[in-house]
């Protein structure tokens, strides 16, 4: 008679636990149960849904609000799993729901670094040069278990955060099928994961994407990438109206962008939108956004120009 196939009960959401999911099934665990989340109304849904995956496959799957619940904790020990996973869930699991089976975390950064919430933007916000995928053993403080197994991956200089988030869904993937036969087998190597070094992060919100333009242009271009669409956007307000940047990058010399002695802010040069950043650094704006339509340098002109008709340079208007 041939050996139970190990029996798991995934809490998973997002791209990560669409791949970790798929990396359990076609490593032959037996998924008892996902907990996932509804979709909210109000989220720019751009992620593939593990409740989809779930109906495809047949699997059981629940929407509950909390994770606290007695009515949770009640499926999820009727499953009798032998393993639990975590991949992208979004509620932190209390004691009574670790204690009924050992539970491991993907964590999309390189622990110890970037604990805690939305470490791909927070990395991409600080110029961080690499990222990566951290599985980890769960404990009630988030993020702080022994690390089991970790694939990192490079952040390029004009990486956006979107980029980079579907490197580190790879390196999710990577790192979970790689070390998939040995957690089976319970031998999967337990590594110490250094709290003194790194740090805590919290959540974002779409208001920490204002530009400060009196900032340098590389801590601007920074908070862009971080925060590109499909995120909120980094942006401005300018007479009461908000502009979001959409794509950009840093000007370089060939481009020959004569700031001047502009103020920082939005402008209009030789016909192209610009940043004007604190240090004298230019971003080259190639889309940007006005109530979720694109406008270009000459309506931009006009509007600046209606803004604050008296400040404006002639030498930020186009030829």
């Amino acid at each position: 008679m041939s050996a139970r196939a190990p029996r798991a009960v995934v809490f998973a959401y997002h791209n990560v636990g669409v791949r970790c999911l798929k990396v359990l099934l076609a490593g032959g665990v037996d998924v008892a149960l996902v907990v996932t989340h509804a979709d909210s109304a109000s989220e720019n849904i751009w992620f593939d849904s593990v409740a989809s995956l779930c109906r495809a496959e047949g699997i059981a799957c629940i929407t509950p609000d909390s994770a606290a619940g007695t009515d949770l904790l009640a499926q999820v020990t009727a499953a009798r799993p032998d393993l639990m996973f975590s991949f992208y869930y979004r509620h932190m699991l209390p004691a009574s729901l670790l204690a009924v089976a050992p539970a491991f975390n993907m964590h999309g950064s390189l622990l110890p670094h970037y604990r805690g919430r939305a470490p791909v933007n927070w990395a991409v916000l600080h110029g961080a040069s690499e990222i990566g995928a951290t599985l980890h053993e769960m404990t009630v403080k988030p993020d702080a278990g022994a690390i089991v197994a970790q694939t990192a991956v490079p952040i390029l200089p004009d990486d956006t955060a979107y980029e980079v988030f579907g490197k580190v869904t790879v390196a999710a993937e990577i790192c979970l099928w790689g070390v998939l036969p040995a957690l089976l087998a319970g031998q999967a190597p337990r590594l110490p994961n250094d709290l003194t070094q790194g740090g805590y992060f919290g959540g974002r919100k779409p208001e920490d994407g204002r530009i400060d333009w009196t900032r340098t242009a590389q801590e601007v271009y920074n908070l862009h990438r971080a925060v590109a669409p499909p995120y909120p956007g980094a942006f401005t307000d300018i007479g009461g109206q908000r502009y979001i940047i959409d794509t950009a990058r840093l000007a370089r010399p060939r481009d020959g962008v004569p700031a001047g002695a502009l103020p920082p802010g939005l402008a209009v040069v030789d016909n192209r939108i610009v940043g004007l950043c604190g240090d004298g650094g230019v971003l080259l704006i190639h889309r940007l956004l006005h109530d979720g339509a694109a406008i270009d340098a000459a309506q931009l002109r006009e509007r600046l120009a209606a803004a604050a008709p008296a400040a404006l340079p002639p030498s930020a208007t186009p030829d």
